[in-house]
């Protein structure tokens, strides 16, 4: 089973950022777990909550941080954000619903994808804006 980590290609240099990447990561992989280990429903559920909280509040942190350095990208950002928040809310009922099937754990996987890339890309980029209006 694939594990997430942040790896050196997904460090920002943000302290929040990627400190907030790494709690996110954590909270998929438990989740993975309890779904590979068969564990309670309960279980899930409280995991699938946590995730979608976490989400909307790395993603409320990020915002700030893009507003308040004025970055050029914030409505973009912004809107990949609001999309996939909605997308994960999506694929977390669906496992709500089904349980850890194949298609809800392969879908999860995928969104977990997305958002490696959206780290890798965009987020380097607020945090390099960042570092520069902090020069």
């Amino acid at each position: 089973m694939m594990r997430y980590e942040v790896t050196q290609d997904l460090m920002t240099g943000n302290a929040l950022i990627d400190s907030e990447h790494r709690q996110l990561f954590a909270a998929v992989n438990d989740l993975m777990d309890a779904c590979a280990q068969g564990r309670g429903r309960d279980q899930i559920d409280k995991m699938v909550k946590f995730l979608n909280d976490y989400v909307v509040k790395h993603f409320s942190d990020e915002e700030g941080l893009q507003t308040r350095s004025n970055y050029p990208g914030y409505p973009a950002h912004k809107t990949f954000h609001d999309g996939y928040r909605r997308q994960l809310g999506d694929k977390m009922d669906l496992l709500r619903r089904e349980g850890p099937t194949v298609k809800a754990l392969g879908e999860l996987n995928q969104i977990v994808g997305v958002l490696v890339s959206h780290i890798r890309t965009e987020d380097k980029r607020v945090a390099r804006h960042i570092m520069e209006q902090s020069k």
